[in-house]
């Protein structure tokens, strides 16, 4: 069984009793902690240990049916299902991935139940918090609201995960029973609800880092507010974030001025996280194929193919698509409307020779270019089928040559060297601000707009020690190359001078958002929050359907493509008696 992360908060012996209340795959017939009768663990060190169960599966595994597609990176249904990454290794390898690249999922497909199985447990976890509380009376007032608190605001995370994916949704409270179940009632308000409770009750810092704070709450809220369409409400909270908002730790909220600290492991929860997955190794959890570690077992699949961090698999090659999205003109700015127009970034035979945006060689490896101190990117020697895959790798979810300890250890298989201490983003502040750049534009703020945008940009601008060099050291507890001398591309980058309308500036928001937070998860759900998911995708399909094979057939439909299908297992074991509990999304 799972040991939990956020090990320096685990009471001793509780964490066989913290896993028992996500045993059963059902999510509606949990009893409230297994088998286990709750005045067992009704203490503060039960409560707590119950918690700590809820925070766990933050990370996306740790449940009963989770797996590659349960990742807290979303790399599946946000970056697969647009236009950032192709799958990645042989078509037939996961095949159940592969629906998701070209939109012909389906809704017995076996990748989807892993994240709504993942999200449930979590939700039921936080549910076992709030029922057992009430039991315990060794808890002061105050703790006991800060632990609601933490058990709302990760219910609303969980939900909000279900939401954005699969649309129609029961909101799994303490109260749901199978009876009152249903998914035909928009869940917002309830999402909304424990946010602002989980407001209400959090502290602003806390002495254990990983635990959520008021102002993650607030950034998690204006997130929702974005998916919602509510500018204004959100507007209102993101400006007050950017001014005051604070770390758990107690750091104000900014943008490091090296990019690729976000991605660093020695340098986590640092000013620059809003919220994020935790993660451990070396840590004594397990490390055999098929178990349970705490180091980002999401991204397992993630590594270049036979060489470089890791020793598998070649899953989530960025796109040629991507790549040509970090061209720039000839003062430092993105090609708007036509970067997907002429040569191709690296390609093998004609390559682009034009300016580059500097977050490429952060963002993915290619050919010629320092991977971290790995030494040149190979090309298609660590692409395990280039046809399909594209000539990428990721890199923001690996590790430095340098930075071995910061991987797993043990024999089993490949396992312990894809395992690494390198929390998985979920809200930076770099997204802080560019939702506050959408609102602006929204309100036509041109120039809020722009100093947003500026703000995000003007990072690599100032910071030219943060670009890649052919020549110099990694400094990997830094995430900066030493005393580098030669670019490793003809690197141009520049702040926008002025944004002369309000479509421009939408234009503009939106690429910058593609831009900075690449290889994220976001892209997809960007997309269908714009509206343009079918323009955008099906254009970009068409250029690509005769190049890559699981693009050949791909197109995405109005309507119906927005989210994924409710998992059919699901909808068949909860009507199984007649009556009409969940209802399929529409056109599946």
């Amino acid at each position: 069984m799972r040991k939990i992360k956020y090990k320096f908060l685990i009471p001793t012996g509780l964490s066989a009793i913290v896993v028992l209340a996500a045993c059963n795959k059902d999510f509606l017939n949990k009893p409230p902690l297994g088998t286990l009768n709750p005045e067992i663990v009704a203490t503060e060190q039960g409560v707590q240990g119950i918690l700590i169960g809820a925070y766990s599966l933050v990370d996306g595994e740790g449940a009963s049916g989770d797996g590659f597609a349960s990742g807290a990176s979303n790399w599946i249904f946000g970056g697969v299902s647009g236009d950032d990454a192709n799958k990645g290794s042989d078509p037939s390898d996961v095949a159940d991935a592969a629906p998701m690249e070209d939109w012909s999922i389906t809704p017995t497909n076996g990748a989807i139940p892993q994240k709504w199985k993942l999200c449930y447990s979590g939700a039921q976890r936080c549910n076992d918090v709030l029922k057992t509380l009430p039991l315990a009376t060794d808890i002061p007032a105050d703790e006991q609201t800060t632990i609601i608190a933490q058990a709302k605001f990760l219910r609303a995370f969980y939900h909000f995960e279900l939401k954005k994916i699969f649309g129609n949704i029961p909101y799994a409270d303490e109260n749901l029973t199978v009876d009152n179940t249903t998914n035909t009632v928009d869940v917002w308000p309830n999402i909304e609800a424990d946010l602002n409770d989980a407001i209400a009750g959090l502290p602003e810092t806390w002495s254990q880092v990983g635990r959520v704070n008021k102002w993650a709450a607030k950034s998690l809220l204006a997130k929702c507010y974005m998916f919602e369409h509510k500018y204004s409400d959100a507007y209102t909270l993101l400006k007050e974030i950017i001014a005051s908002g604070k770390t758990s730790k107690g750091e104000k909220y900014a943008l490091m001025p090296h990019y690729y600290s976000n991605f660093n492991p020695a340098q986590k929860n640092s000013a620059e996280s809003v919220f994020a997955a935790q993660t451990s190794v070396q840590d004594g959890s397990s490390v055999d194929w098929g178990g349970d570690p705490n180091g980002n077992y999401g991204d397992i699949l993630n590594f270049p193919y036979t060489g470089g961090p890791g020793a598998c698999c070649g899953f989530y090659n960025p796109s040629q698509d991507l790549a040509d999205a970090f061209k720039t003109d000839a003062n430092g700015l993105p090609l708007l409307d036509t970067w997907y127009t002429g040569n191709h970034v690296s390609d093998p035979t004609t390559p682009y020779t034009g300016n580059l945006d500097p977050r490429i060689d952060w963002t993915m490896g290619r050919k010629g270019i320092p991977y971290l101190d790995w030494g040149n990117h190979p090309g298609d020697a660590w692409i395990r089928n280039p046809g399909a895959d594209g000539h990428f790798s990721p890199i923001k979810n690996v590790y430095a040559a340098s930075q071995k300890n910061y991987t797993d250890v043990g024999s089993a298989y490949w396992g312990p060297t894809e395992l690494v201490a390198n929390n998985v983003n979920i809200i930076r502040f770099s997204d802080v601000l560019l939702w506050a750049a959408e609102c602006a534009a929204d309100a036509n703020d041109l120039s809020g707009a722009l100093d947003y945008v500026n703000q995000v940009r003007g990072r690599m601008v100032d910071h030219k020690e943060a670009w890649v060099y052919k020549d110099g050291t990694y400094d990997a507890p830094n995430a900066v190359w030493a005393g580098g001398e030669t670019l490793a591309d003809k690197y141009v980058i520049a702040r926008y001078t002025s944004f002369p309308s309000k479509d421009y500036a939408v234009k503009a928001v939106q690429f910058e958002r593609r831009l900075e937070l690449a290889m994220e998860g976001h892209r997809f759900f960007d997309l269908v929050r714009y509206g343009t998911a079918g323009t955008v995708l099906n254009a970009y399909y068409d250029r690509y359907r005769t190049i890559m094979p699981l693009k050949a057939n791909a197109h995405w439909t109005a309507g119906k493509n927005e989210y994924f299908p409710i998992p059919q297992g699901e909808i068949d074991n909860l009507n199984s008696d007649g009556t009409t509990r969940l209802v399929q999304n529409p056109g599946y």
